[in-house]
């Protein structure tokens, strides 16, 4: 039988992905797709992160069936986003491609039932359309902080330390791990809510970044397509603050572009 594994983020795989059912703490959106299939995944099952604007959060499963790829994904209000141990005990699927149907995966079955019933895929393997994750920095005329946009928090890097980092990723820890929350010390850590969910897990970053004097905030999945920085920035609304955005003058409801824009401007706020 295919062998079927667990990864709290599709950005990093073992090497036994390969021909395997993938359950993983991913949103569902487009890269995360193109992951799967890189990695010759038999089947795939994702969060669907809130479904959201543009049904971004299962833009993968349309992708993965034009490649012949089976896919599903778990209600965000069933199963807690970024732990696969949660989706494997109580997720519930919400959508399925093609070929997951043809094997009897549909809306309301639970995910070990699904999983199972994956197992019975074809195993196709295909060069996938190239597909990059954006990175591009704004250097607003006289901020005192750049704003990276960054569609993964996985793009990370050292020199984003002290910078305003907006992400496309959703705003749950992955694995349940607060070291995760933000690779770097960001001034500024922006994510998308996933809708939330079950058990506030879109926005579980939030808190264990307070702990490290990050101001952090989630911006609804309704408002910014999951997955793409660029949209969190300029369409996202604020649904949830942490504690020290709060007290920087972030609150729910608010456009994040006026609120991160006002941030790269305060000299005052980067010398605090």
């Amino acid at each position: 039988m295919p062998a079927f594994i667990e990864a709290p983020t599709i950005t990093s795989l073992p090497p036994e992905a390969r021909g395997a059912v993938i359950l993983t703490g991913s949103h569902g959106g487009r890269y995360p797709g193109y992951l799967a299939a890189k990695a010759a995944a038999r089947a795939v099952i994702f969060s669907d992160a809130g479904i959201g604007r543009d049904e971004a959060g299962i833009g993968s499963l349309a992708d993965l069936e034009r490649y012949g790829i089976a896919a599903a994904a778990i209600a965000h209000t069933s199963a807690r986003i970024g732990d696969t141990t949660d989706m494997a005990a109580r997720g519930i699927v919400s959508r399925a491609n093609a070929q997951a149907r043809a094997l009897g995966v549909v809306a309301g079955m639970a995910c070990r039932e699904a999983a199972e019933r994956l197992q019975a895929a074809a195993l196709v393997e295909v060069e996938p359309d190239p597909y990059e994750e954006s990175r591009r920095e704004i250097a607003l005329p006289g901020a005192a902080r750049r704003i990276v946009l960054i569609d993964s928090a996985a793009q990370v890097t050292p020199d984003d330390v002290g910078q305003i980092v907006v992400t496309g990723s959703h705003g749950g820890l992955v694995g349940g791990n607060p070291k995760y929350a933000l690779r770097v010390d960001g001034h500024v850590g922006v994510f998308n809510d996933a809708g939330i969910g079950i058990d506030n897990a879109g926005t579980t970053r939030l808190p264990a970044l307070d702990e490290r004097g990050i101001a952090a905030f989630t911006v609804s999945a309704a408002s910014a397509r999951i997955g793409e920085a660029l949209s969190t920035y300029r369409d996202g609304i604020i649904s949830v603050v942490n504690d020290t955005a709060r007290e920087r003058g972030a609150q729910p409801g608010m456009s994040a572009k006026d609120i991160l824009d006002r941030w790269a401007r305060q000299q005052e706020v980067a010398a605090g």
